[in-house]
């Protein structure tokens, strides 16, 4: 006598946990640049998705994200990790709707 398990169900959340990671970024990303000051527009225009990274790829990063520019004074890092947490708030209660 054995017994059968049906797991087409925890694989599909295991599938779409595993893709949460890429699709809370590609959410996260325009509002961070969103949040990026623009005066010439060359921050926003350096700043790149790659998968689940975000990179800032100008000199005066460090010194926007601290506050710098009177466009941000919050800097984009840290509001965008207060969304980031909303994304994933969203993205986990998707999953659980089904």
């Amino acid at each position: 006598m054995g017994i059968k398990i049906d797991t087409r169900e925890v694989d599909e959340l295991f599938k779409e946990l595993s893709e949460m990671p890429t699709q809370a970024m590609k959410e996260a990303y325009p509002f961070l640049k969103s949040k990026t000051p623009i005066q010439s527009g060359n921050a926003r225009s350096n700043t790149r998705l790659n998968g689940t990274k975000i990179k800032s790829d100008y000199a005066y990063a460090g010194r926007l994200d601290e506050g710098w520019s009177k466009q941000a004074p919050d800097g984009f890092t840290e509001p965008t990790l207060d969304e980031l947490e909303n994304i994933i708030d969203n993205l986990v209660e998707d999953i659980n709707n089904g």
